[in-house]
């Protein structure tokens, strides 16, 4: 089966509590930066697919 490489690009709102925003800021980008693939077997027998790797390419705020 042929192999593709697609770039998805995702965007979170997160509400958090920290003592101040640079500190919220860093916070959010290093502990929300978990990606994991969450299909099932089911899933990738009745699609005939199977996700190879998973990169994040953007975790930044502004």
């Amino acid at each position: 089966m042929p192999e593709y490489e697609i770039t998805l690009t995702k965007a979170y709102t997160v509400r958090i509590e920290a003592e101040n925003e640079k500190s919220a800021k860093r916070l959010t980008e290093f502990y929300t930066g978990d990606i994991k693939d969450i299909s099932t077997l089911h899933d990738r027998k009745t699609h005939r697919f199977e996700i190879q790797e998973i990169e994040c390419k953007v975790n930044e705020v502004t």
